[in-house]
């Protein structure tokens, strides 16, 4: 049975009142990149006029606009622009590798790819997109009652693995997809899920959440390295000396990110919770514009 508009915004007000935090500061982060109406820039159908342009042959009688036309020594057609909703499906890593934050100056690396990737859902769903979740059972969506649901699935954290993998499973064909993530565990599973998503078609964009600390490798001494779920302990007495090596690993590991982005059709990018978040989002969201 179709529910009522007065239970759905019941059950709307009811999730609201639970993730106040994380919907209301993604709301503050949308708002903050300005990005005026949203479109495809193509002719086709909708709403919304596009441009003039001259008649060409085989144009319909009917498509010329005679108002314009009758300015001007030839005869123009009004075009709209296309207006076709299209599918995003998002995963974000819920890892125990996630919940890192380093010296605790800036949110931990889940809690700022939550942020991003809620906030890229609220610019995509008021722009017509239908988002969802890939991996849950959280299909495509419009509306605002997607974006409570998608909050609410942000906010339900199970047990997790040390390292995350990549969801390709419900893509559509010809849609688009975001992976944020740390991408420190297996690099295998990421190249599988982007093969499978680039052999249907789909395009989308890979965002490496890292925390300051794991770019830069501060740590000298003595010192314990764990995993943050505990399965994997490396102590040393001169981590100093470790420093280039991992710095090499990390530039490697990134270097092959971008690798298989730009062989998939997809893009790449690396942020740091230390850096604006609104430019991570401002990328995120150009990103999937490009990926049409």
């Amino acid at each position: 049975m179709t529910p009522t508009p007065a239970t759905l915004r019941a059950r709307a007000e009811g999730l609201a009142a639970s993730l106040p935090p994380l919907l209301a500061g993604a709301e503050h982060l949308a708002a903050t990149v300005l990005l005026g109406e949203h479109g495809r820039r193509r002719a086709g159908m909708g709403d919304e006029f596009w441009q003039y342009r001259p008649v060409h042959p085989g144009d319909e009688a009917r498509n010329i606009d005679w108002r314009r036309s009758a300015r001007s020594d030839q005869h123009f057609v009004r075009e709209k622009e296309w207006q076709a909703a299209q599918s995003v499906l998002i995963w974000v890593d819920d890892a125990q590798s996630m919940r890192f934050a380093g010296d605790g100056r800036h949110p931990s690396k889940g809690d700022q790819a939550r942020l991003l990737a809620l906030a890229a859902a609220i610019l995509l769903i008021r722009g017509g997109e239908r988002v969802g979740l890939a991996g849950h059972a959280l299909p495509p969506r419009r509306g605002e009652l997607q974006l409570l649901r998608l909050a609410q699935a942000f906010a339900d954290q199970a047990d997790a693995p040390d390292y995350g993998v990549p969801e390709a499973r419900g893509m559509l064909p010809g849609s688009r997809a975001v992976f944020v993530s740390d991408f420190l565990g297996d690099m295998a599973a990421v190249e599988t899920a982007l093969t499978k998503a680039a052999d249907r078609g789909v395009r989308g964009a890979l965002l490496q959440v890292l925390d300051p600390q794991e770019e830069s490798f501060p740590f000298d001494g003595r010192t314990i390295f764990e995993s943050m779920g505990g399965s994997l302990r490396h102590e040393t007495l001169k981590a100093g000396d470790l420093r280039a090596r991992y710095l090499d690993r990390l530039a490697a590991r990134k270097a092959r990110l971008a690798d298989l982005a730009r062989l998939t059709g997809w893009h790449y990018n690396c942020h740091h919770t230390g850096q604006s978040a609104p430019g991570a989002l401002l990328w995120l969201y150009r990103a999937l514009e490009r990926g049409r």
